[in-house]
């Protein structure tokens, strides 16, 4: 009987831990307005502002191509192809967590910036690789890091397909740069009106 209680115990334990966890990890509740998102998950702010002083790039173009990136879903994925039209097969591509970075751009990340144990469903994690690949397209293309449009571009089509111009030929992708470009702006308007909030929370934990 004692081991049943003790076992039970665990497992109840366990379950809790899950539940926190998924709690931790659930995106914000209204990611359309920036103010609103910062109040809900209160750190991150401060890892925004964090990227933006290492990278220079503005926290509203950091956040709105989250945003269309993953809605600010820390496990977000491609859906799984179907194979005979029923049975899960692999992704389209390797892209994972808040900036659905790539395998492979993720493990450029690591090396260049040595962060060996950076997590793509981690948000710090993923908004400093953010404003680090669009840092890299500011060096190597001559983008501003304030022009979300062009740096969403070069953030979807790599470097070398931005050089190449492949967007042109993606219609659609146009449309989409437009629209972090426009949410890009939403947000700055709108974290004009909250800022102060932020930092001088900032100030007091420090």
């Amino acid at each position: 009987m004692l081991l049943s209680i003790r076992s039970l115990k665990i497992i109840l334990t366990a379950i809790s831990f899950f539940i926190l966890q998924g709690c931790a990890t659930a995106p914000p509740k209204n990611t359309e307005n920036i103010c609103e998102t910062f109040r809900e998950k209160s750190n991150w702010y401060k890892h925004a502002k964090t990227s933006y002083e290492k990278w220079g790039v503005p926290i509203p173009v950091q956040m709105a191509i989250i945003h269309q990136e993953s809605r600010f879903v820390a496990d977000a994925a491609p859906p799984r192809r179907k194979l005979l039209g029923f049975i899960p097969w692999f992704r389209k591509s390797s892209a994972y967590g808040y900036a659905q970075a790539l395998d492979g751009t993720w493990g450029d990340y690591m090396k260049h910036n040595r962060r060996w144990s950076a997590d793509r469903d981690d948000f710090a994690d993923a908004v400093d690789f953010v404003g680090w690949y669009n840092y890299m397209s500011y060096k190597r293309l001559g983008l501003a890091k304030s022009n979300a449009r062009q740096l969403y571009l070069a953030y979807h089509e790599g470097h070398t397909g931005y050089r190449r111009r492949t967007f042109l030929q993606k219609p659609w992708l146009l449309k989409v740069a437009e629209k972090v470009d426009r949410k890009a702006r939403i947000y700055d308007s709108q974290l004009n009106s909250c800022r102060n909030e932020f930092e001088s929370k900032s100030w007091f934990f420090w």
